[in-house]
Formats: structure tokens, sequence, C-alpha cells
């Protein structure tokens, strides 16, 4: 090899050298996993301020919740000093092995010794780095799995409460409003596929379930102005485009569809009194949720699950809710849900009110 040769291997070695040991500078003190339990302790510790601003925004279900966040402080407080005691110990004995690495590199750069003779002190310099990266690797699985259950029941709870506080929002901006003592269960990004398979004009929306019903709400951007194909200007579409009462419901299906099978879908058949007969809607969680969960919502499961109880009044009309029309004595045949005002007589077109 030429004397210019080595000259560009020893240069480009110092510089790798130099590169890994930037990294390592900051690997040494743990810095990923220091951030990492930090965000985990935030999230824990604020879990109740989330819980409780959930219930005052009117989400009754799941009364476990607020023990479910108390039992995740009690043990954060428990592993937290360890953890934070491991990852100092850890984190002081990488830096004081980094120290002479740190003055060999900068020696290595600085001499001015025949590229030839510094080469095998770089390669050994190489393997230095490589095993203290090996360490820091080892250090930091060994921490991690010391909680990784913890942190994935944690980011589980996060996500859940997450998705609610979405729902909630939704709720508030709907172009509809939920039936007296009506709440809802969950949400989520929908396209009603009215052919089976989702399709450039079928609307996009929010796909609701409540502890009564099934709705979808468009709510979309639509371009009103188009100049050389390019839309110019859009406005916002929404509107509740049908509901029906989970009783209604006979089956519910989840499959994949579109590219690669990547798209959720549910079907939902209902019976008789139902707007449609089946329903296809593409959705943006995975669809054995949503089939559970309908399957739970019409079951009233959630129901025993209730933090906020039902308003007594509300139940009491829908069990004394007439079964024949007062007006035509024509049968009363859709179904009353609770926090309805009144029904009209499919005959006579009679208000009813309960």
């Amino acid at each position: 090899m030429s004397d210019q040769s080595l000259s560009e291997q020893v240069k480009n070695d110092i510089q790798s050298l130099q590169s890994s040991l930037r990294d390592l500078q900051s690997s040494v003190r743990m810095t990923d996993i220091r951030d990492s339990v930090e965000d985990l302790g935030t999230s824990v510790n604020g879990m109740d301020r989330r819980i409780k601003s959930l219930r005052e925004r009117g989400y009754a279900f799941e009364k476990d919740l607020e023990e479910m966040a108390v039992d995740f402080e009690k043990e954060w407080t428990k592993i937290s000093p360890n953890l934070t005691a491991q990852i100092e110990k850890e984190a002081g004995s990488m830096e004081r092995s980094l120290r002479p690495l740190e003055t060999q590199i900068a020696q290595a750069a600085g001499k001015s010794t025949a590229p030839a003779a510094l080469l095998p002190r770089l390669s050994s310099l190489k393997t230095q780095v490589e095993t203290l990266e090996g360490r820091v690797e080892a250090a930091e699985r060994s921490i991690r799995g010391g909680y990784d259950q913890y942190s994935s029941d944690v980011q589980k709870l996060k996500y859940h409460l997450t998705k609610l506080e979405w729902m909630l929002t939704e709720l508030s901006e709907a172009s509809f409003e939920l039936l007296a003592t009506e709440s809802g269960i969950m949400a989520v990004k929908a396209v009603w596929a009215k052919a089976g398979k989702q399709n450039k004009n079928d609307p996009e929306g929010v796909l609701y379930l409540t502890d009564q019903r099934i709705l979808f709400e468009q709510k979309e951007k639509v371009a009103t102005k188009k100049v050389l194909f390019v839309t110019t200007e859009k406005k916002l579409v929404q509107d509740l485009l049908w509901e029906a009462p989970l009783s209604l419901i006979e089956q519910t299906k989840a499959r994949k569809d579109g590219f690669l099978n990547k798209d959720d879908y549910i079907e939902v058949r209902f019976g008789s009194g139902a707007p449609f007969d089946v329903l296809h809607i593409h959705i943006w969680q995975p669809g054995d949720e949503w089939k559970a969960l309908l399957k739970r919502a019409k079951a009233k499961e959630f129901d025993k699950t209730r933090a906020i109880a039902i308003d007594k009044k509300a139940a009491e009309k829908v069990k004394d809710a007439p079964t024949k029309c007062p007006s035509c004595g024509g049968a009363i045949n859709q179904v009353v849900l609770r926090g309805m005002e009144s029904i009209t007589c499919e005959y006579c077109g009679d208000v009813i009110r309960l």
C-alpha cells in the first residue's frame, strides 16, 4: 500500500474513532434511558388528572380506571429510586472507562508518526470503543428488562386514555347530541364503504359507539372549487348519516382488505327495523377490537363498569313506554331508547310523549 493510501486510511480511521467517541460520550451518560424513565414517570404521575378530566367530560365507564392509576403510581414509587440508582451506577462506571479512551484518541489524532506505525494503535482503540459500546448496550438491556412489563402496561393504559380523550373531543364537536344519560364508549376515524370496499366517493368521518347506539357522522373537507383539476377551495361537510340501536345488531364480523390486507373493516348486520341490512365500515383501529366492543356493548357489559350512575327517572321512562299508540291503537315497533323524550307512531304520525 502506498504512503498516500496509508495516510488516507489512518485519516479515515481517526475520523471514524472520533465520531464513535462522540456517540459514546452521549450513550455512556445513558441519556436515552434517562429520558425514557423520565417520560414514564411523567405518564404515571399524570394519569389521575387525565382520568379525572375524562369523568368531568362525561366518560361514564370503567370505574376501575382510578384504581389502576393509583396502583401504577404506587408501583412507580417503589421501582423509580432503584432505576435511578442503577442508571447512575452504570453511567459512572462507564464514564470512568471512557476517559482514558478520550485521551488516547486525542493523542492518536495529534501524532505525526508514520501512518504504518499508527495503524495497530488505531485498531486497538477501535476494539476498546466497540467493547465499551457493548457494555453500554448490555447495561441498557439490563435496566430496561427490570421495568419493561410495567412500562408496557402503562403505555397500554396511556394509549387507551388517548383514544377516550379523542372520542370526547369528537363528541363535543359533533353535529348531533347524545340522548339524556347516553354515554360514549369509543370512536374511531372511519369511512362508510357503501359497496363493501372503500372507493374515493365514500364518505369519511367518525364511527361512534355508545351504550345505546352505533352512529356514523360524515366529517370531511370536500372540494368546492377546482382550477385545472387542482382544488383551490374546500368546505367542511359534517352530518349524521345513520344511526341504529345496538339491540338491532345481529352479527358483527372483522376483516382485512385493501393493499396487502392492511386495512381493517367491520361488517355489521342488522335485524328488522334498522336503517340498513348490512354496513361495511373501514376503520382506523383493529377490527377485532371493535367486534369485541360491539358485542360487549350490546350485552350491556359496560353498564356493569359504570362510574357515573344512570338517572333513575330516565330509566323509568323507558320501562313505562307504551306498546300501542294511544291515538290509533297501532303497535309501537320501534326501539325506545333511554333518554328519548318522545316517539312517533309509524301509522298515524302522532307524537307520543314519554
